[in-house]
């Protein structure tokens, strides 16, 4: 069958999963039954075992779900350290279902894969050396990817039902209330792990910093903590925000930044007020700096600032420039520390940010979004999750569900190296066309013709030259060539939701 993005589905997996097609960006108004967790009611005063080996042997056995937060991003400790216990307990067809896989993870899952305790992978993302062996035929069952707020959905169906969620803090106490904002390995938010400590029905939390009780403010409560497990770290600080934020000095980037800010402030949306999302790269950074400076000299403050945060957004919090920050995770150590000094930095869970089945997500309110893109093709579809060759190498994240703004911009250079970013159809679709209105390179814009409105009040902005996206495909192509059409198997290796939790497209197997 094919979906609405014109993509070819496998009608196997369709029916054996009970999935439906991808349709349309339109969510409507459904009513919705959610699950509850198990609960195991607890009146004694103090939660805390001896040992992972102790709480794994009590809660873990074979065909569960377990799930892990990736808050500590590269300085995770806490995902190998259970891991290594499950695996040598010789636990068999786990289904893994963290918010995200890191880098750090990458052996870990493999050995687990490959000595058969994990056999299903639900995640926003994976990369190197895990995303090639997925993609080479590694695991049996395919990887479904979610974006934040679809596995919030999901969560909240029932979709995905965790057994024991398994969530690293940098402090708790005796009975399990928790937070990111103290300790050696802070981290700020714990958005993601939100959603498990509420549905999951067993909670296990594990820190290197047990402190006295009632520990506040408590982000995870004690009312949904079964276990507490003191071990020597959690997690590395110097990595935990390592390689997310950076500010760019790349002439190119500088100048797709220079021009995304012309693109908002020449937008009906740059007025008092307006919200707004912007990523982690060095070109978002940079946008956030342009778009400071604009809105000083307009005097125009901004209602709230969305998702994950840094510290130039924080910045522009206690500038006073910003009234509110939204905040689902922080990506550096200046936005962890702002939170716990700011009142107006506001930690949400991934239901409150982004998913689509709820009585009303922060997304839903967005103004601007500014999102990066692997490839972008010429029906504005956007790939976030395979790399050139077709090897998984990124995460859907929040990507599909910041595009539902007012104002989606896809930031993102003509060609990388020798491979060309606009193309004539991407590899995987993520986020559909539907949902993105603006593509900005360093060459130009392009505008989706859908957005009449747009076209009217964006096409004469001083310097910025205005392409139609077939023009700036044909540019990429001139610069870089045709490459070889990519070759895969008929297997398929993962399977892409939409927020909605359709299928928008598959992953196949790279041949050999």
């Amino acid at each position: 069958m094919k979906n609405n993005v014109n993509r070819t589905l496998s009608d196997d997996l369709m029916a054996k999963l009970d999935y439906k097609p991808y349709t349309s960006t339109e969510i409507g108004n459904p009513e919705i039954q959610r699950v509850a967790p198990k609960v195991h009611v607890s009146t004694g005063n103090d939660k805390v075992v001896d040992s992972i080996e102790d709480v794994v042997k009590a809660t873990v056995k074979d065909g569960m779900t377990i799930s892990f937060h990736h808050h500590f991003r590269n300085g995770d400790y806490v995902f190998n350290k259970v891991m290594r216990v499950i695996i040598d307990a010789g636990i068999k067809n786990l289904t893994l279902a963290p918010s995200s896989l890191t880098g750090v993870m990458n052996d870990m899952v493999i050995e687990a894969i490959k000595a058969g305790t994990i056999t299903n992978i639900t995640s926003s993302g994976m990369r190197g050396s895990l995303g090639d062996f997925v993609s080479h035929g590694g695991l049996k069952n395919p990887v479904i990817f979610r974006s934040h707020g679809n596995r919030a959905r999901a969560i909240e169906h029932g979709d995905i039902k965790i057994d024991v969620a398994f969530l690293g803090v940098p402090n708790a106490d005796k009975l399990g209330n928790a937070n990111g904002m103290a300790g050696k390995a802070v981290f700020g938010s714990l958005g993601y792990a939100l959603m498990d400590a509420q549905y999951a029905d067993n909670v296990v939390l594990l820190t290197d910093n047990l402190v006295d009780y009632p520990n506040t403010p408590a982000s995870i409560k004690q009312t949904q903590v079964d276990y507490v497990v003191q071990v020597d770290e959690v997690g590395d600080p110097d990595k935990i925000g390592s390689g997310a934020t950076r500010f760019t000095k790349d002439p190119k980037e500088l100048k797709i930044a220079g021009m995304v800010n012309d693109v908002i402030t020449h937008s009906p949306y740059f007025k008092d007020g307006f919200s707004f999302q912007t990523g982690s790269g060095g070109a978002a950074l940079a946008v956030t700096r342009y778009l400071r400076e604009a809105m000083i000299a307009n005097k125009i403050t901004a209602s709230f600032a969305l998702g994950g945060i840094t510290k130039p957004t924080t910045d522009l919090l206690k500038e006073g420039l910003v009234r509110r920050v939204m905040d689902v995770q922080d990506f550096d150590k200046g936005a962890a520390d702002s939170m716990q000094s700011n009142p107006n930095q506001q930690e949400i869970d991934a239901s409150w940010y982004a998913d689509p089945d709820n009585k009303g997500a922060m997304v839903d309110q967005l103004d601007v979004a500014i999102l990066s893109a692997l490839e972008i093709d010429t029906k504005f579809n956007v790939n976030v999750m395979t790399g050139s060759d077709g090897v998984i190498r990124g995460a859907v994240g929040g990507h599909q569900d910041a595009a539902t703004s007012k104002l989606t911009i896809i930031s993102a250079p003509l060609v990388r190296g020798r491979i060309a970013t606009i193309v004539p159809d991407v590899t995987t679709v993520v986020t559909p066309g539907d949902s993105i209105d603006v593509v900005v390179t360093e060459v130009g814009i392009a505008i989706n013709p859908k957005r009449k409105d747009l076209i009217a009040c964006l096409s004469n902005i001083p310097g910025v030259p205005v392409f139609t996206i077939e023009d700036l495909q044909k540019l990429a192509e001139k610069k870089v060539g045709t490459p070889k059409p990519l070759e895969f198997t008929d297997r398929t290796v993962a399977m892409v939701e939409y927020r909605d939790g359709s299928i928008i497209d598959e992953i196949k197997e790279v041949k050999d």
